[in-house]
């Protein structure tokens, strides 16, 4: 597995990162829970992205792989979910991160990211400051932002993150021509979230969820042909081979799934060619089709 380094923090983070949302499920037992998070480090991914509102997956993370915090980068998130404590203040992302530290039986969070919340909670007196704070502490190595559009821009430009998550895919390029730049240009390690557009191409007719319905309304404008590729062997190789992307993270509780995304980013990256038939699709068409949160 390429290993990357994820900007200038110093930490060296999987071409393919794992989204453990799923981990969080209650239809997943414990035993299997515990099967999928060690198969993943076994397979050489090293970047696990959780949150406390992902059911039971911090708990789990933290159970399975107690013994081997060595092998991999921890990322979650702050800023809500604090029993009696009002949501994106700087007592909720303090005690909040103590929380965590809690669930995941660890004594620092490699990543902690405040998940799409507006500027004027970003410039809410306190907020970046705990999180700052945290990082002083020792808690947390680096202080991240997840998200997209005018919050992105602002957590880009404020010197207080060391990582952002932004969306990268077939379906949302418009980061391409203005985040990703940046944030190279100032060493800001970039996770790409959504690499596989929620997979809209499973879909024959239009679904009921806002997000896919997005993504698959913008898959049937593009009109791409996938040139015998399989879509998500495309979508996968794209966005993980955009330049500036340090890991894209994409979760799953199948391990032929697992399997699967492994083998097609050993193919490398797509022809330029077709990257390139690929964003003049999106340019021709984008409709103001901001990234989605």
């Amino acid at each position: 597995m390429i290993r990357r380094p994820l900007g200038n923090t110093g930490l060296q983070v999987s071409l393919l990162g794992f989204g453990a949302g799923p981990v969080g499920s209650p239809e997943l037992s414990e035993a299997d829970a515990e099967a999928l998070l060690n198969g993943v480090l076994d397979a050489g991914i090293n970047l696990l992205d959780t949150a406390p509102s992902y059911g039971r997956s911090e708990e789990r993370i933290g159970r399975a792989l107690q013994g081997r915090r060595g092998d991999f980068v921890l990322s979650t998130k702050c800023g809500y979910g604090v029993p009696g404590v009002e949501d994106w203040t700087g007592p909720c992302i303090a005690q909040g991160i103590d929380l965590a530290l809690r669930r995941l039986r660890t004594d620092y969070l490699d990543l902690v990211h405040f998940h799409s919340c507006p500027v004027e909670v970003l410039e809410r007196p306190g907020v970046v400051d705990a999180l700052r704070h945290a990082v002083e502490q020792g808690k947390v190595r680096v202080a991240a932002y997840s998200g997209e559009s005018a919050p992105l821009g602002w957590a880009l430009h404020s010197g207080a993150f060391g990582s952002v998550q932004m969306s990268v895919n077939v379906f949302d390029q418009r980061v391409l021509d203005w985040a990703l730049p940046v944030a190279v240009e100032k060493g800001i390690g970039v996770i790409a979230k959504r690499p596989l557009g929620n997979a809209p191409w499973r879909f024959s007719e239009r679904p009921s969820a806002p997000d896919i319905a997005t993504y698959w309304d913008r898959m049937r404008t593009l009109g791409l042909d996938t040139e015998g590729l399989d879509w998500s062997e495309l979508a996968l190789r794209f966005a993980a081979f955009v330049p500036g992307v340090a890991s894209c993270i994409v979760g799953t509780t199948r391990t032929e799934n697992l399997q699967r995304n492994l083998r097609a980013l050993e193919k490398g990256p797509l022809s330029g060619d077709l990257v390139e038939r690929i964003r003049g699709a999106f340019r021709r068409n984008d409709q103001g089709w901001d990234g989605l949160i």
